[in-house]
C-alpha cells in the first residue's frame, strides 16, 4: 500500500469532528467552558475592600472616623507593650552578660530572713534578752528575743548547706524610738556577735542586708531586687525564714503576687514564743485577710501601716537596681500583675 501525503511538507492530522464536545442527538458541537479565574486575586480584593470602605465612609463618616481612630490607637498600644517587653528582656540579657561586674555573680539562690525588731542594747552579750530589743506591745512576751535568734540561726544554717546561696537579712528603720537603726543591720550584728553560729567562714562573706522593707511583702520583693543588685541575676530558688504561722502568707499570697514559681519557692518556719502563740495566730489571721483583699499592700490599712513604719522618711532606691521589674514595683491592683517577669 502506497503512502500518500496531502500537500507539501509534513503530514497534517485530520479531525473527523470539529473541536469541542459533539452532541450526537442534536448534531451540534458544544463549546468547552473556560475555567474560571481564581477568586483569590489580591488586586481585586484590595479594590473591593477599598470600595466598601469608601461606601461606609460616605454612609457614616463620623462613625467610620471613630472606628478608624480606635483601631489605630489599639495597634499603637499593642506595639508599645510588646516593644517594652522586648526591650526589658534584651536589657536583662545584657545585664546577665556583664555579671562579672557584680560582687557575687556566682550565687544563684536567695535565703531571706524577715526582720521583726531592732536591737537597741549597747552590749552584744544580751541578745537573748527582751530588754535588748525594741518591742511593740504585742511582742513583749517572755521568750520573744529567742525567736529572733532562731530566725537568724536558721537562715545561717540553710545558707551554709547551699554553696550557691546568698543570705539577706531584710527590714528597714521601722521604729522611731529605736533610732535610725534597721532591723536588717540588727540581725547581721547579732549574727556577728554569735560568730555566725559556727559557720563564719562559710557564710559571713555572703551574708548582707536589705534595709528598706516595711512589711512582709516588701521583705520578699525588695530582697529579690537586692539579690539582682548583688549578683546581676534574679534568684533561681527563694527560701524565706520567718515564723511558722506565716507560711501561708509568704508561700501563697506574697509568692503569687510576684508570680514566682511554686516549685522554686521554699519556706522555713520557726515557732513563736509559747506565751504569745494564741495572740500571734489571731493577729496573723487578720493580716492575711488584709493581704487577700490587697495583695500588693498598696491600699487602705496595709498602706497606712507601711507608711507608719517609715518614721525617718527613707528614700527607697528600688527598682533602680532591678529595672526589668519596675512595673511590678509600680503596680497596685487586686488581680495578679500582668506584665513581664524574668522568672516566669
Amino acid at each position: 500500500m502506497n503512502n500518500h501525503s496531502f500537500g507539501s511538507g509534513s503530514p497534517k492530522s485530520f479531525h473527523a469532528y470539529p473541536r469541542g464536545d459533539f452532541d450526537l442527538e442534536l448534531g451540534t458541537t458544544k463549546r468547552s467552558r473556560k475555567p474560571k479565574k481564581s477568586p483569590l486575586n489580591p488586586i481585586k480584593m484590595l479594590n473591593s475592600m477599598r470600595g466598601r470602605l469608601q461606601y461606609y465612609y460616605k454612609l457614616h463618616p463620623f462613625l467610620f472616623f471613630f472606628i478608624s481612630l480606635s483601631f489605630g490607637v489599639t495597634i499603637l498600644i499593642i506595639l508599645a507593650v510588646y516593644e517594652r517587653r522586648f526591650r526589658l528582656m534584651n536589657s536583662y540579657k545584657n545585664f546577665a552578660v556583664d555579671s562579672v561586674n557584680y560582687p557575687f555573680p556566682n550565687l544563684k539562690n536567695l535565703v531571706m530572713v524577715a526582720g521583726h525588731s531592732v536591737y537597741t542594747s549597747s552590749s552584744c552579750g544580751k541578745v537573748d534578752k527582751e530588754d535588748s530589743w525594741f518591742l511593740e506591745s504585742y511582742q513583749r512576751n517572755l521568750g520573744q528575743a529567742s525567736t529572733f535568734l532562731s530566725h537568724i540561726k536558721e537562715g545561717i544554717e540553710i545558707t551554709a548547706k547551699d554553696d550557691e546561696a546568698l543570705l539577706l537579712f531584710s527590714g528597714g528603720e521601722t521604729r522611731k524610738d529605736a533610732g535610725p537603726r534597721s532591723e536588717a543591720q540588727s540581725y547581721w550584728g547579732v549574727a556577728e556577735s554569735k560568730r555566725w553560729f559556727g559557720n563564719e567562714e562559710k557564710v559571713r562573706w555572703r551574708a548582707l542586708t536589705e534595709e528598706h522593707a516595711r512589711d512582709s511583702f516588701e521583705n520578699l520583693l525588695f530582697s529579690v531586687c537586692r539579690f539582682r543588685e548583688l549578683t546581676g541575676f534574679y534568684p533561681h530558688n527563694i527560701t524565706v525564714v520567718s515564723y511558722d504561722f506565716k507560711e501561708e502568707r509568704f508561700s501563697h499570697l506574697h509568692r503569687s503576687a510576684i508570680g514566682f514559681p511554686e516549685k522554686r519557692f521554699f519556706f522555713s518556719g520557726t515557732e513563736a514564743a509559747a506565751t504569745s502563740k494564741a495572740a500571734a495566730l489571731k493577729g496573723e489571721a487578720l493580716v492575711r485577710a488584709q493581704f487577700e483583699q490587697d495583695p500588693y499592700g498598696c491600699l487602705g490599712s496595709l498602706r497606712r501601716k507601711k507608711l507608719g513604719r517609715d518614721p525617718f522618711h527613707r528614700s527607697i532606691p528600688y527598682p533602680n537596681g532591678c529595672p526589668e521589674i519596675e512595673g511590678l514595683f509600680r503596680y497596685c491592683g487586686l488581680a495578679p500583675y500582668p506584665g513581664f517577669l524574668p522568672w516566669a
